[in-house]
């Protein structure tokens, strides 16, 4: 069985016992998390019936804080001497996904 849930502003397909990785949400190691189910796959059957859905449920558990990859940025202008160079790393949060009820 595996569910198709709305997490951190994106669509991550997730079974039990995956890991993944979600925008920075609140809450520390060991915290539970109920993620919104877009749709669930058992079998060979398919439900994206909204009220279905509903009764529906995907529990997490935060493993913990991550960061993504460095992206550097740099701005330039031609002949006025003006650089400017910047980094960004994407704080994540780290998810397992402990239960999926139907």
């Amino acid at each position: 069985m595996y569910a198709i849930v709305r997490a951190g502003g994106r669509q991550e397909k997730v079974s039990v016992g995956d890991t993944i990785l979600i925008n920075s949400i609140k809450g520390e190691a060991g915290d539970s998390v109920d993620l919104q189910p877009i749709l669930l796959v058992d079998g060979s059957s398919v439900t994206s019936d909204a009220d279905k859905l509903a009764k529906a449920s995907v529990k997490a558990e935060v493993v913990g804080a991550a960061k993504g990859p460095k992206i550097t940025i740099v701005k330039y202008k031609n002949k006025t001497g003006y650089r400017k160079r910047q980094g960004h790393r994407q704080p994540l949060t780290q998810l397992k996904i402990t239960d999926i009820k139907a």
